[in-house]
């Protein structure tokens, strides 16, 4: 197909119907954009399309006006929950840009709209799924998470739109674009949009489109011609000290740096905010409520400085944004493209200053080669490097597993102190208990010396019962030494040799200060679990067959 650039002079000749215009209008724009132009009308026609154009030239417009268009000429009867168009995207913030683009353009429109996405609380999006709705824009995690709970129907979409679909498999999102798939009715308008085409998009879109129109309105991957691109060689110990310079010297008054990590934003962020310069930044690490705030400042022109990793390269729609920095390089050169791209969008100026490492040659030259240019380097004059470098300050731990392990260890840290001071305040207690204990073990295994194996009292008696003193027949004594394994233990407890004591009880001992934590919880007396019950073994062991055996005869009990 044709990239040559169509030329149409109004949005009135795109057959846009009159309160679309009058949106339009509202919005300030007037003439259409080659994407929009080319788009527009195969949309209206109602077949599947794919179509690509780099980031900035009015995509999302190039969709959604026709679809406000095809569903308000075909009124359907209102459903709770059940989207007539659903538009998928890969990130929040370009979720929440789409539903506000659709809520502009169609203002005039009686369709109701709404935008669901992970990162904050499902109840209001459950709540408002109850109720009529035409339009559902949705990242493909959280719209899986509402189709499982039954609160959304998909059987009804009659338009599909998926948005930055390279994107989406970039971010691993084809296994659940397929679970989507599956859940939408067969007939229906696709349309797969695009900053970028790969091979990837193209296999995608052979299963998922018919017979498809094709609009490519520039060259596979390439930057705007109104991005004025520069490169500044610097080391990267000296990038913050740089970039703070660039900011004041020439006086910026709204700057989107991007950072390959999160750690990398928030240190360029504190950096820049010791040096008087307001900035924020946003990553996947921040909340969707700090990421919301911190872009609705830098749009209003409160926050000069917004420090963003490439999760918000493709959701950032901010009207003549005139500086982009590259912080560092990605290491894909697509998201190049996709970064710079945030500046010089329809049609305006815009300048993209990269930092660059001697280490990051290598991205630079791919960089260069897919955008089939090179990009000037130039010297930065004015910058002095410091010569004492900041140390590098500690990663932050992270806020969930390593959090949670560190705050266990301390709670155990205060658990072992608080167990070590009982033990030594109730040591004398706890001794005298072990040796009372003692004294009636040592009475139990006299008494277990007797020829009955069992203990007596004066009557003659075991347990309040007659018994047989000379034990029954075909019994062999036990051994005054031998503790009967059915012998009910009041208490397990193991001590150590520093720990034991006389059966009187009178010896206070303590513990072994050497002892680890373990070994000082084993030495300390035990309460009983449970007491075994005696069990018929179908002889006499040791105890009177007459029923008057007791546990710790191990005789038979009368059955």
């Amino acid at each position: 197909m044709s990239t040559e650039q169509i030329t149409i002079a109004n949005f009135n000749e795109l057959g846009l119907s009159e309160p679309i215009l009058r949106a339009i209008s509202d919005a300030g724009y007037t003439t259409p954009t080659p994407i929009q132009a080319k788009a527009i009308p195969q949309v209206l026609s109602g077949g599947d399309l794919l179509a690509g154009a780099q980031t900035g030239t009015g995509k999302t417009a190039g969709f959604t006006l026709p679809i406000l268009q095809l569903l308000s000429t075909k009124p359907s009867e209102p459903a709770k929950g059940r989207p007539r168009c659903l538009m998928l995207t890969p990130t929040r913030e370009l979720a929440a840009q789409i539903e506000e683009s659709v809520k502009t353009y169609g203002k005039y429109l009686p369709l109701k709209s709404m935008v669901v996405f992970g990162g904050v609380s499902i109840n209001p999006q459950i709540n408002r799924l109850g109720r009529h709705i035409d339009i559902l824009v949705a990242t493909p995690g959280r719209l899986l998470d509402l189709a499982n709970q039954k609160v959304v129907d998909l059987s009804g979409v009659e338009i599909l739109v998926l948005d930055e679909a390279d994107r989406m498999l970039d971010m691993g999102f084809i296994r659940d674009i397929k679970k989507i798939l599956a859940m939408l009715p067969k007939q229906r308008q696709n349309l797969l949009f695009s900053a970028t085409f790969s091979d990837e998009i193209k296999t995608l879109a052979d299963g998922l489109l018919h017979n498809p129109g094709f609009v490519e309105v520039a060259r596979r991957n390439t930057a705007s011609e109104m991005v004025e691109q520069t490169v500044h060689m610097v080391s990267q110990a000296h990038k913050r000290d740089l970039m703070s310079h660039l900011i004041k010297h020439h006086d910026w008054k709204q700057v989107l740096i991007f950072t390959r990590t999160k750690h990398g934003a928030n240190r360029l962020t504190e950096k820049l905010v010791k040096d008087g310069i307001e900035a924020a930044a946003i990553h996947g690490n921040k909340s969707q409520g700090a990421r919301t705030k911190a872009l609705a400042q830098f749009k209003d022109g409160t926050m000069r400085v917004l420090v963003a990793t490439d999760i918000a390269a493709r959701g950032l729609d901010i009207d003549q944004l005139p500086q982009v920095v590259n912080f560092e390089l990605p290491n894909i050169p697509e998201d190049y493209v996709h970064r710079i791209g945030r500046t010089g969008r329809a049609g305006a100026s815009g300048a993209a200053i990269s930092l660059v490492d001697s280490e990051e040659t290598k991205f630079l030259r791919d960089i260069e080669k897919l955008i089939k240019r090179e990009i000037p380097r130039v010297t930065v004059d004015s910058f002095v490097p410091p010569t004492k470098i900041e140390p590098e300050a500690p990663r932050p731990p992270r806020p969930t597993n390593n959090a949670q392990r560190q705050n266990r260890s301390e709670k155990t840290k205060e658990a072992n102190a608080r167990r070590s001071q009982r033990g030594s305040n109730d040591n004398n207690g706890r001794v005298n208990l072990d040796a009372r204990s003692n004294e009636r073990t040592a009475g139990e295994g006299r008494a277990n010396a007797g020829p009955s194996g069992g203990r007596s009292n004066p009557n003659g008696q075991r347990n309040g019962r007659p018994g047989n003193p000379q034990g029954g027949p075909g019994q062999r004594p036990r051994s005054p030494n031998v503790a009967s394994s059915h012998a009910p233990k009041e208490h397990v407890h193991v001590r150590t040799a520093t720990e034991r004591a006389p059966a009187d009880g009178n010896v206070s001992t303590k513990i072994d200060k050497n002892m680890s934590e373990a070994a000082r919880h084993q030495s300390m007396p035990q309460a009983a679990l449970f007491s075994p019950k005696s069990t018929y073994r179908g002889g006499n062991n040791g105890g009177g067959n007459n029923g008057g055996g007791n546990r710790s005869g191990g005789g038979n009990r009368g059955r």
